[in-house]
């Protein structure tokens, strides 16, 4: 079997599963859309950094010795229909590495990542990735389960908050917020997240 190091040696027109995405050894960062390769962005850059952090900041003082744990990327989350059971690698076609995401069902965590929905995910936006967060992440967490999703939007210092309608399992924008607006998320309405600190330089 001929070893995989570089993305010219994959169909990107192909369909692949996890169980394949195991076996490459690819310099680049890659994540997979019901079989689809998707190629990242170049890294991110310096403000997209410092707002991953600052988000972190809060959400892991405020989840320590709670039962919700925060993952930062690279961490693979394996998405497929949560009404399936658990499927194996070769059974699943969707891996993505959003920026946070929430866990607090221990039994989807592996050694590799997580095995399912997140409960909560962000993405920040970089001027590369906008158009895949926000068609096909979106419509792919909305399929999935992913309860609550934030995009955050650095140049504009925005937070769109959306949440998964549990009738009608579609999101509904759940809220906005914008420059120095503290953000709560819907799932820990405690959690107070000072948008200023945030998107402090």
């Amino acid at each position: 079997m001929t070893k995989i190091t570089e993305l010219s040696q994959l169909d990107l027109n192909g369909t692949y599963s996890y169980a394949d995405y195991l076996t490459w050894r690819l310099e680049e960062t890659v994540e997979l859309i019901k079989g689809k390769i998707m190629a990242m962005s170049p890294a991110p850059n310096l403000k997209h950094q410092r707002i991953s952090r600052n988000m972190l900041r809060p959400i892991d003082s405020y989840l320590r010795h709670k039962r919700c744990e925060v993952f930062v990327a690279p961490f693979d989350v394996k998405l497929y229909n949560s009404k399936k059971s658990k499927l194996t690698d070769q059974e699943v076609f969707s891996v993505v590495q959003p920026d946070l995401c929430v866990i607090c069902d221990k039994e989807k965590l592996t050694e590799q990542g997580c095995n399912g929905a997140p409960d909560w995910i962000i993405e920040v936006l970089s001027p590369g990735n906008s158009k895949k967060e926000m068609r096909l992440k979106y419509d792919l967490y909305q399929e999935n389960g992913v309860t609550e999703y934030w995009l955050v939007y650095p140049y504009e210092q925005a937070v769109y908050q959306f949440l998964l309608d549990k009738d009608t399992e579609k999101y509904q924008l759940f809220a906005m917020h914008a420059g120095d607006d503290i953000a709560l998320p819907y799932l820990f309405p405690e959690l107070d997240i000072d948008l200023a600190d945030v998107f402090a330089e």
